[in-house]
């Protein structure tokens, strides 16, 4: 295990390629079992904390949800000595009052992926760990106490189903989706949830949403889904600069348990 370069991972989603709104970066390459990662590894500090930046489809958006190396990613975190992880992404609203530019603090997920990389433990050693509460209950108290301070519009619960992709969701899938009670929609939750717990690093996920699911009688133009893209991007890059220096050194969750009672 190398010396410790890391304690906060940032997982950068649609829109958030470029770590340079923390101060210098420098790039590393982690080699891991499970293959490359989605990109160089960007390693920084901002206000006294060490940072581990990874943007999730690569810089240029070069990577599709179906393909990206959660494992590897995820692998490479841990690696570095990272204990917490801030994951943002780009969601679908399924709900009227989730309306684009809003924030959701996730609680929950479904997930109706179907051909991934699931899980560390493939053989020798079975590990059935729990996800009845997947997100890390402490980063997401911290990371609701920042929106509150930023007076960002956000939800402070939401359950967020994951799709397989790249393609979009038909009307009745996304009928179905709703009457199931998901409140977002999006491709990149799962697995790098079940990874995380698996490597017993906390994990909030913060989704922004860009439009109405297709449930929605709504038109939406490319052009208005680029803007509040934008826009977006902006507010996540202001909660991540107040977020980061709140997060406490001290882990008071269980999530650093979670092989505890897992492993058979």
């Amino acid at each position: 295990m190398p010396e410790e370069k890391a304690e906060i991972g940032i997982i950068g989603g649609s829109g958030l390629y470029d770590p340079s709104m923390f101060g210098s970066f420098q790039e590393i390459k982690v080699y891991t079992p499970y293959g490359p990662t989605s990109d160089m590894v960007f390693l920084g500090e901002y206000k006294g904390r060490k940072i581990a930046f990874i943007p999730r489809h690569g810089r240029g958006h070069k990577i599709p949800p179906h393909k990206i190396n959660y494992r590897a990613n995820i692998w490479a975190l841990k690696e570095l000595g990272v204990k917490r992880v801030i994951a943002v992404s780009a969601v679908g609203s399924l709900r009227d009052d989730y309306a684009p530019g809003d924030f959701v603090v996730v609680d929950q997920f479904i997930d109706f992926t179907k051909k991934r990389e699931y899980t560390f433990y493939d053989g020798g050693v079975v590990c059935h760990v729990s996800l009845a509460d997947p997100f890390c209950p402490q980063l997401r108290e911290v990371t609701i106490e920042s929106l509150k301070s930023l007076n960002l519009k956000f939800h402070e619960k939401g359950t967020y189903i994951c799709i397989e992709g790249p393609r979009f969701s038909t009307r009745a899938e996304s009928r179905l989706f709703k009457s199931w009670g998901a409140d977002v929609i999006g491709m990149t939750l799962v697995p790098e949830v079940n990874l995380a717990r698996e490597a017993e690093l906390c994990y909030v996920a913060i989704t922004m949403v860009t439009d109405y699911d297709v449930w929605a009688p709504k038109h939406v133009t490319a052009e208005e889904v680029a803007k509040v893209m934008a826009e977006n991007v902006d507010k996540a890059r202001r909660l991540l600069a107040d977020l980061i220096p709140r997060i406490p050194a001290e882990r008071t969750c269980k999530c650093g348990e979670a092989l505890k009672e897992a492993l058979v």
